[in-house]
């Protein structure tokens, strides 16, 4: 039997089985997956203890956010530990 193209796409991604489990679980329901899947307060932390002074662009990469957002995060813990 073929998937409507939402879940044949689920299908090619997570295969049959989780397919149809979350068919089961959400069917009928409108889900929306955020840009971000992480969370922020999380994510902050671990900016935080991963920062060592010269790697803002790899922490912007490896989180999704840019230089200035990081540069941002870390000012800001900076300024709660002081």
């Amino acid at each position: 039997m073929k998937f409507n193209d939402i879940y044949r796409e689920l299908d090619r991604l997570i295969g049959t089985e989780n397919t149809m489990k979350m068919y089961n679980y959400y069917k009928g329901q409108q889900v929306n997956f955020p840009m971000r899947l992480y969370d922020k307060a999380q994510i902050r932390r671990l900016i935080t203890e991963e920062y060592d002074g010269n790697n803002i662009k790899q922490l912007a990469k490896k989180f999704g956010y840019s230089e200035r957002g990081i540069y941002r995060i870390v000012k800001e813990s900076k300024k709660q530990t002081d």
